[in-house]
């Protein structure tokens, strides 16, 4: 082994052993435990068992409330990322850092927060019992743990976009209004094909962990809404059957395979049509 190929093992090999410790071993576990039963033998009960009808009802539940998370997430990042890219240097970099500074706080933190505000007799009812306004009950409802996805999970889907954006030649704007292009067509044909890579990125940050969250629906859903995370987390934690959570897992895992080969092969033809 000459020198440069000794350097490069040193460099990759830290990396590698991280990857074997913390990734491929612990799959490998799961798919073991989620292919076998307690005897050692083969079988897909485990994998199967997301047909009944607890076990569906929740990850129907997932997925919605994931998507309506994630479509949110679109909705509010990409406008804000293009108000950003909009700002002169200095002023999208200081908004940049006010708006990922709520992320070094602690995710537990930060939806404790969010229960505070949303409980009975928490910050947004008082407000509205001053202004003799009715109350609302969101805490412990599929709406409280959307608004707690959504902030926990915006930056995801704004910083991939952002990043995107930013690298668009304004020549190549300037090049489509010359042309006769209006602002809706300079938009639709010229700047959001063009981010599609961020927004691609965006959708598949937001939406994998929402679908596999179990904290926030645990605080914010009051231990009433069971998410198919929830479900996989009681597995392993409480009722010890390694076997049935990593079965379930399995298929939580096939999901977002699915996710993330049609958002990338979506964005890939889209490419290719440009």
């Amino acid at each position: 082994m000459n020198k440069k190929a000794f350097q490069k093992y040193l460099i990759t090999g830290p990396y590698l052993f991280w990857m074997a410790a913390f990734t491929i071993i612990p799959l490998c576990m799961i798919f073991y435990y989620g292919l076998t039963d307690k005897t050692g033998a083969f079988t897909l009960d485990n994998v199967l068992a997301i047909t009944s009808l607890q076990h569906a009802k929740a990850l129907w539940l997932s997925l919605l409330l994931s998507l309506a998370s994630t479509l949110i997430c679109l909705v509010m990042a990409y406008p804000l990322a293009m108000i950003l890219k909009s700002m002169s240097v200095s002023q999208h970099s200081f908004i940049v850092f006010i708006f990922i500074l709520p992320m070094w706080m602690n995710f537990l933190l930060r939806t404790l927060a969010w229960q505070t505000l949303l409980e009975k007799n928490g910050v947004l009812n008082s407000i509205l019992t001053f202004f003799h306004l009715p109350k609302q009950n969101i805490i412990n409802t599929p709406y409280a743990i959307i608004f707690g996805m959504v902030y926990n999970f915006l930056p995801f889907m704004v910083l991939p976009i952002y990043n995107v954006l930013i690298k668009i030649d304004d020549n190549v704007i300037n090049a489509a209004r010359d042309l006769g292009a209006n602002s809706v067509q300079t938009f639709l044909r010229v700047i959001f094909p063009l981010s599609l890579p961020g927004v691609v990125s965006g959708i598949t940050m937001v939406f994998i962990p929402a679908l596999t969250t179990f904290v926030i629906s645990n605080l914010l859903g009051g231990g009433k809404i069971y998410l198919i995370g929830n479900i996989i987390e009681q597995e392993f934690t409480t009722a010890y059957n390694w076997h049935l959570g990593s079965g379930l897992s399995l298929v939580l895992m096939a999901f977002i395979l699915i996710n993330m080969f049609l958002t990338f092969k979506f964005d890939g033809a889209k490419g290719a049509v440009l």
